[in-house]
């Protein structure tokens, strides 16, 4: 696509810049669009269909998005009341996700830039979940550089230094399972349907924290480990069925507390490592595991305690969603981070690449 310095010159000077976000890494088809950093709409259609099957399905997932693209697009573009020929670029998920989701965003994303000779812009979706914060809204602090984020989802549990809006460093990461899954897996353990993390969350405002206790990994100091975590789960809950087949029901809320609090507290104690060693207290946290109420209390909590600035995204902003792959492409615009047309999905990439 060719992409021409008048044409640029224009863009950059042009008082509204309209970017159209469109994320499809996994399960969820978003498509949001925004001007100079606000969002104007913001739609997502989910794929209720996973729920029967107790996970995501790659195969049905992106065959829903084909389904749902193109009308979740023209619903953000109506929403937005503006006309396609206003948009000035468009961005979307390149990576990481499953591999024939991304590949319907990807295919869209070009189809339709390449109809409206306008730029592509590629985004990392770990980066997208972080720069949300930077979306203009007056309810919502943006973070000053540097600053410390804990990025939490289904399949990453990470601390990184953001040192400028591109400028990424990985401080320290989990060693196998993401938090998130882990959540997922213990609600499936204890019978939950799926998506298990929220019902957690609900259910342990209901319990005592401190009614059972979970050993914590013993791994780095900014390094996290869930799996064994799951596995004592497993056999603490097989151990007292054997003796009460209705443990799980007579006890269902003082678990979740028990299992969250454990969980929290590791993030919490390799966030208060990284701050101590980076010097740094400007701290935020990011994805769809940051939607938990008891992460979000104990950081508000430690702005007194450890003298932390924190800086909470909309409930909104932290699932998957295209808001944010849009304020990550703005951004990337007014840098001049553009795309060729042959860029490909990844499944895999890392939030500094």
């Amino acid at each position: 696509m060719a992409i021409f310095v008048p044409y640029l010159t224009f863009l950059m000077n042009n008082k509204s810049i309209y970017i159209l976000g469109i994320e499809s890494s996994c399960d969820d088809t978003s498509a949001a669009v925004l001007c100079n950093g606000k969002v104007l709409s913001n739609v997502v259609a989910n794929q209720e269909i996973h729920t029967t099957y107790g996970g995501v399905v790659p195969e049905l997932a992106s065959r829903a998005h084909q389904q749902n693209i193109i009308p979740v697009v023209q619903q953000a573009i109506q929403k937005a009341n503006i006309d396609k020929n206003q948009l000035n670029a468009i961005a979307f998920t390149q990576g990481p996700g499953l591999m024939g989701s991304l590949l319907v965003g990807t295919s869209f994303a070009k189809s339709f830039a390449m109809g409206l000779n306008i730029p592509l812009i590629a985004v990392n979706h770990m980066q997208a979940h972080i720069l949300a914060h930077f979306i203009d809204e007056e309810s919502q602090q943006k973070p000053p550089f540097p600053f410390l984020c804990l990025t939490i989802s289904g399949g990453h549990t990470q601390i990184v230094k953001i040192s400028n809006y591109f400028d990424f460093e990985v401080l320290g990461e989990t060693l196998d399972d993401a938090v998130g899954e882990a959540f997922d897996k213990s609600a499936k353990i204890l019978g939950l349907p799926y998506p298990g993390g929220p019902l957690i969350d609900k259910y342990a405002k209901l319990g005592n924290l401190k009614a059972y206790e979970f050993s914590k990994p013993k791994v780095g100091k900014l390094e996290f480990s869930f799996s064994g975590l799951k596995t004592g789960i497993l056999r603490f809950i097989d151990k007292n069925i054997a003796k009460n087949p209705n443990f799980i029901k007579e006890n269902l809320y003082d678990i979740c507390a028990s299992i969250q609090h454990t969980i929290v507290q590791i993030l919490m104690n390799k966030l208060k490592n990284a701050s101590k060693e980076t010097r740094i207290k400007h701290i935020a946290i990011a994805g769809g595991v940051s939607a938990n109420s008891e992460i979000r209390q104990l950081l508000k909590d430690a702005e007194k305690k450890y003298g932390w600035s924190t800086y909470i995204p909309k409930f909104e902003y932290t699932t998957d969603n295209a808001a944010m792959i849009g304020i990550t492409g703005y951004l990337a615009f007014k840098e001049k981070r553009f795309s060729k047309i042959d860029v490909v999905s990844k499944a895999r990439m890392k939030v500094d690449q």
